[in-house]
C-alpha cells in the first residue's frame, strides 16, 4: 500500500507523511546518521550499522515490493524529518505479525511526527490484515511508552538490563505488542 502524502499540522509546524521512495535514500542516510546521534533512545550509536544511499535505495524497492513491509517517511519543506518501517517476514508461523521502529529528528520531537508515522503504520497494518505489530522501547523512555501505549500497545516482557549506555549502566527494554484480530 503506497501513501502518498497526508499533511498534519501541529503548532503551526506543517508536515507530511508519506511512502518513502527510492530518491531518498541520501536523505535517509543522513537521517538515520543524525537521530542515531541525538539520543540514546535508539539501539545504535552514530555510524554503527551504517547504511549508505544505495543501501536505503534498495531497501525502500524491496519494502515497496514486499506486502509485509511499509517504509515512511516524514517531510517538511523538502527536507526529511522523520522516518518508521515496518517489517515482517513470510515464515508462515510469523507471517501475521510486523515489528516497528521509528525517529524523528530532535528538534522536531513534540509536534506529533512520531505519533503521526505510527498511526499511519496501525492502519496500513490493520488494513493488510496483520494482526500483531511489536517493538522494542527502553523502559525509561516514558514518552514514548505512553504513546504506544494510547495507540493500543501493551507490555508483553521486559529484557533485563538489556542496552548498556554511554553512563556505563545497562537499562531494561520493554517489548511491547498490538494485537488486531477484527480480520
Amino acid at each position: 500500500m503506497l501513501i502518498t502524502g497526508k499533511i498534519k499540522s501541529v503548532k503551526n509546524l506543517t508536515y507530511t507523511i508519506r511512502s518513502a521512495v527510492e530518491a531518498d535514500g541520501e536523505a535517509l542516510s543522513e537521517l538515520r546518521l543524525q537521530i542515531d546521534g541525538e539520543t540514546e533512545n535508539l539501539d545504535r550509536e552514530p555510524g554503527e550499522a551504517f547504511i549508505d544511499p544505495k543501501g536505503f535505495q534498495s531497501l525502500i524497492k524491496a519494502d515497496s515490493d514486499s506486502e509485509r513491509n511499509i517504509f515512511l517517511v516524514a517531510e517538511m519543506d523538502g527536507k526529511l524529518v522523520g522516518f518508521s518501517r515496518c517489517e515482517g517476514t513470510d515464515l508462515k508461523r510469523f507471517k501475521h505479525k510486523v515489528e516497528f521502529g521509528v525517529g524523528v529528528l530532535k528538534e522536531f520531537w513534540g509536534f506529533g511526527i512520531g505519533k503521526s508515522l505510527l498511526q499511519e503504520s496501525v492502519s496500513w497494518a490493520d488494513e493488510s490484515g496483520i494482526h500483531k505489530m511489536t517493538l522494542n522501547v527502553m523502559e525509561t523512555n516514558e514518552g514514548a511508552r505512553k504513546l504506544y501505549e494510547s495507540l493500543g500497545f501493551e507490555v508483553e516482557g521486559i529484557l533485563n538490563n538489556d542496552k548498556k549506555l554511554s553512563d556505563g549502566k545497562c537499562y531494561n527494554m520493554l517489548i511491547m505488542g498490538r494485537l488486531n484480530f477484527q480480520k
